[in-house]
Parts: structure tokens; sequence; C-alpha cells
């Protein structure tokens, strides 16, 4: 399987999925919407990805990751469009939940084609060159996003993302021929179920680790434009923010081949959690554009890393024929703490502000730390 096409059509999928993310919530603030009603909006990118993580997982097992990856595509490029054909906040929440599900099925597919395509040595390398892949995108996301709403406004910067969304789907059909496809596989034997992954106790440490990871992620998209728009930052400040903690996680990625050779999967998450830990106890404390980015810079050098050592610890310890599934209880994990980590912190930040939800954050980071740490510990034989 061609891993170019793959990693291009991330690119640009992944772009689109993120600058729609920025630009529905700097939308709905400008037509005078409260955080709540944002976290709300974050909520439903996730909802129903936590719904049918499973799923879709199952289905990628199946039949292979040709459907599930053009069907995500198609699903992500419609839902944009809606806020540029009918503009309101009824179409921001139908966005949000359609490309919300839309990119799982995508993402689920990207990684099982990654995963299952790759030798057992060569499967880690071959996520960092992935996560590099969501790097970029995660720079010209925010990037674009901010720059396109500050001087063509909101609807055009909708159909902007559009077409980025359009162009991954563009390049998967054009060479789908390469992508593996088994329509009418029999589903395979599931053993105990999906709670059988998380009676395996690798599995179970990967799946929480997963949890406060994608939370500590998740939280600085969602919190960031609030913020910023709080301290009467642009959107194209903000999206300036936003790029340079996805510019960080680009640099940290371009090292992962030399730092998988210094540093287990466990050490990784050890030092993550650290970073991102101090990353959100400053936030909250600075106001000036340069420093915020530096902390954004910071935190993205912590969460750039882990990726590729979750996925490698995920793919070498699920059962045999279920790494799809394991994926998507990954992405049920993930999509849990993006549904109730934004409601949550949005109701706490309209009535409190959002310091305490920073240090919320970074008290977690915190635990996961310690007992990243212990993992860690244990691996080493100490």
């Amino acid at each position: 399987m061609p891993l170019a096409l793959l990693f291009g059509a991330t690119v640009l999928g992944h772009s689109a999925f993120n600058g729609t993310r920025l630009t529905i919530s700097l939308n709905a603030l400008s037509l005078g919407s409260s955080p709540l009603v944002v976290g709300v909006m974050m909520s439903l990118f996730a909802l129903l990805p936590m719904l049918l993580g499973v799923p879709s997982g199952r289905l990628v097992d199946r039949i292979g990751v040709r459907a599930p990856l053009l069907t995500g595509a198609a699903v992500v490029a419609v839902s944009i469009a809606l806020p540029a054909a009918f503009p309101g906040i009824a179409s921001l929440y139908v966005a949000a939940a359609g490309v919300g599900t839309g990119f799982m099925l995508f993402h689920i597919g990207v990684q099982h084609a990654v995963g299952e395509g790759s030798a057992v040595q060569d499967r880690k390398e071959n996520f960092g060159w992935l996560a590099l892949a969501f790097s970029v995108s995660n720079f010209i996301g925010p990037f674009t996003s901010g720059l396109a709403i500050d001087f063509l406004g909101h609807r055009a910067t909708f159909l902007i993302l559009t077409g980025l969304a359009l162009a991954a789907l563009l390049l998967l059909v054009t060479r789908r021929g390469s992508l593996t496809h088994t329509p009418h596989a029999a589903p395979k034997a599931r053993g105990e179920g999906t709670f059988g992954l998380l009676r395996l106790p690798e599995l179970r440490r990967v799946f929480v680790m997963t949890g406060i990871l994608g939370s500590a992620w998740d939280l600085f998209v969602f919190a960031m434009p609030i913020y910023g728009t709080a301290i009467g930052l642009s959107a194209s400040t903000i999206g300036f923010v936003l790029s340079a903690f996805a510019a960080a996680t680009f640099l940290v990625r371009t090292a992962l081949p030399w730092l998988s050779r210094h540093l287990r999967e466990w050490t990784t998450i050890t030092l993550t959690m650290a970073i991102a830990c101090v990353a959100y106890v400053l936030f909250p404390l600075v106001t000036t554009v340069p420093l915020l980015a530096a902390i954004a810079f910071l935190l993205g050098l912590g969460l750039g890393a882990t990726q590729p050592s979750i996925m490698a610890l995920l793919y070498s310890h699920a059962p045999e024929g279920r790494a799809g599934e394991a994926v998507g209880v990954r992405a049920v994990v993930l999509n849990a703490s993006h549904t109730v980590l934004p409601l949550a912190f949005g109701g706490v930040g309209a009535a409190l502000g959002m310091m305490p939800v920073f240090w919320a954050m970074a008290g977690l980071l915190a635990v996961g730390g310690v007992a990243a740490d212990r993992r860690r510990r244990a691996s080493l034989g100490a």
C-alpha cells in the first residue's frame, strides 16, 4: 500500500478538519455565542464518533480501508460545505457533528492502513511519518483559517476548507485500486467482545493514556479561541498561536527516528505528561502573544511525540485480527473525552474563567505522569 498516498490524503483531510474546528468556534463567537455553546459544538465533533468508533473499527477489520476512507472524506467535505451554503448557528451544529463523524471514519482507516501495511520493525517509524503528516495539517488548518476569516470572512473560509476535503477525496479516488477492500467478507470472531480488549492490562493502560493525552490536545484547540477572544486577540493571531503548537509537533516528529532509538515508549509518554503539565500551569498566567506562542510551542513539543509510541504499543498488544477494533476503542476513548470535556470546561469557563480549566488539566496530566512513570520503571525492570 502506498504510504505517500495515505500521508498526502491525511494532510489534506486533517487540514480541513482542523481548520473547521477553529472556524466553527470563531464563527459561533462572532454570532454572540457563549463559551458553553462553543463547548456544545466542540462536543458534537466527538459525540457520534464516540458511539460509532468500535463498529467502525470492526468494519475496517472486516472489509478493508477503501470504503471507510472514501466515505469519511466525502462526509467531511459535504459537512463543511453546509455553513457556507446556509450560514447560521443551526448549520454550525450540523457541520460539527458531520465533520467529526466523517473524520473519525477516515482516521481509523488511515491508522489501520499504516499499522497493517507495515512490517513490525518498521511500524513505529511509519507511525512517526503519519504523525508528521498530522503535524503539517495541524499547521495548515488553523493558519489558513485564521487568515481567511480576517480577510475573506467565515463563509469563504468554509468554502476553502471544503476544497481541501474534496482534494483529499480526489486523491484517494484516483488511487482507490491500491487500497485494501473485501466487500463480502464475513465478520471475524469477536472472542470476548470489546470488553475483552479492556481486560488486557497493557491495552488498558494505552487507552487510559490515550484519554489523558487526547484531552490535553483537545483542550488546547478548544480553549485557545475562547481565551484568545477574551483577551482581545484577532482570528489571525489566534491562528498563529495554534500554528506555533503545530510547528512544534512538526519539529519534534522530525526527530522521532532518533528519539525512538534512545527512548522507550513509556519513557516518551512520561516526559510528554511532564512537559504538558508545565505548559498548562503557565497558560493562564500570560496574555502577550509571544509568550502564548512560546507556551503553545512547549505544549506541542510534548504532545507531538506521543502518537507513534501509543500506536506502536496498541498494535503490539492487540489480538490477531482485531487491530482495527482496538483502534476503534482508542477512538471511542478520545471522543468520549472530547465530548465530555468541552461541555464541562465550557461551563466552568463561562462561570469562572479559563484559569481553573487550564489548571485542572495540569492536575490530570500530573496524575497521568506519575502512572506512566510507574509503568516506565516496571518495563525497565526497576
